[in-house]
């Protein structure tokens, strides 16, 4: 079966490509924003990234096709159904991994050489590693931060580590709340969780628990010391946005335990409070980063690191950035 054009566009998960977002992140925090090159080519960041991803995601899907086909909404899938050919979705992988690396072509040679780091990751992943646990997720989330990093390449700037952090520890707890997903689903559907992935076999619930529960944690508390970061003091009013952060923790926890979500992207899209807590924070982040100044000046006076102690907090006056010889 050749298939229609909608099961050749479903095999490509364009929904997924929402996951390629963490290649502007560079961009939003560095001082080259409001650059149209840089725009430009973090765009082309991003086109490249989803033409890979797709790519790995055909090729995942035609070495799964017999285990998704167990799975109670994988196996919808095109391939997993019989909707087209392996010789088919095989052309299409080629044809998005040709495309992608054509346009890592026009960026920094970096930015190449993170781009062919992120296609061996996923190749050991889909080759076996996807089988090891633990290892999975920490592959995944690497992915991530590869992701983030490519975006920073892609326009020449320099990338807070805390950032980078941030930014693997937050898709670890995601990754783990995607396993934890994929038990719920698969017990409420009356299936066995093994059929469709050997690895849930060692995740239990408790111990999904206690993983998400440490990740939230260092998530958080990396996203605060992101934000109290003296490099970065211009963006340090988004340290009150950490209710916003922690709500959205809490929220993507509470929703995988039902089992009707089958990961974080699905949450994103079709949970209503998760979706409006993103969009809200990423509104203040905008504003925060281009007139953090101006927004500070209503906010509460604290005293960040590596900042003098003020002689008097009731004063108008505001420093200028962190004092770094404290």
């Amino acid at each position: 079966m050749t298939g229609t054009i909608g099961d050749h566009v479903q095999l490509l998960r364009p929904a997924q490509w929402v996951k390629n977002v963490f290649v502007f992140f560079a961009l939003m925090f560095s001082d080259r924003r409001g650059e149209p090159e840089a725009l430009g080519q973090a765009l082309i960041a991003f086109f490249s990234f989803s033409l890979l991803s797709s790519a790995v995601y055909a090729f995942n899907d035609i070495r799964d096709r017999e285990e998704d086909a167990q799975h109670p909404t994988k196996r919808n899938r095109p391939l997993a159904r019989g909707a087209i050919t392996v010789a088919a979705a095989g052309a299409i992988c080629a044809v998005c991994l040709i495309g992608g690396l054509a346009l890592s072509a026009t960026l920094p040679a970096t930015f190449m050489t993170t781009v062919v780091t992120y296609l061996v990751l996923n190749l050991f992943y889909t080759l076996g590693a996807k089988k090891v646990p633990l290892l999975d997720v920490i592959l995944v989330a690497t992915g991530f931060v590869l992701r983030a990093l490519g975006g920073a390449q892609a326009i020449s700037v320099e990338v807070s580590a805390w950032l980078v952090i941030c930014t693997f520890t937050l898709c670890l707890f995601l990754g783990f709340g995607k396993r934890r997903c994929e038990i719920a689903m698969i017990n409420e559907a009356g299936g066995v969780a093994t059929k469709h992935r050997a690895t849930l076999a060692h995740y239990t619930p408790e111990l999904l628990n206690h993983l998400l529960s440490t990740t939230a944690m260092l998530a958080v508390m990396t996203f605060v010391l992101y934000t109290l970061d003296p490099h970065t003091a211009r963006f340090r009013a988004l340290f009150f946005t950490t209710p916003l952060v922690l709500y959205a923790v809490y929220r993507y926890a509470m929703v995988i335990e039902g089992g009707k979500r089958t990961g974080p992207t699905d949450i994103l899209i079709r949970d209503k409070p998760f979706f409006a807590t993103c969009i809200v924070w990423t509104v203040l982040a905008v504003l925060i980063v281009n007139w953090g100044p101006r927004i500070e000046r209503y906010l509460p006076v604290l005293r960040w690191p590596g900042e003098s102690i003020r002689v008097s907090a009731t004063t108008d006056s505001r420093p200028s950035g962190p004092n770094v010889s404290d």
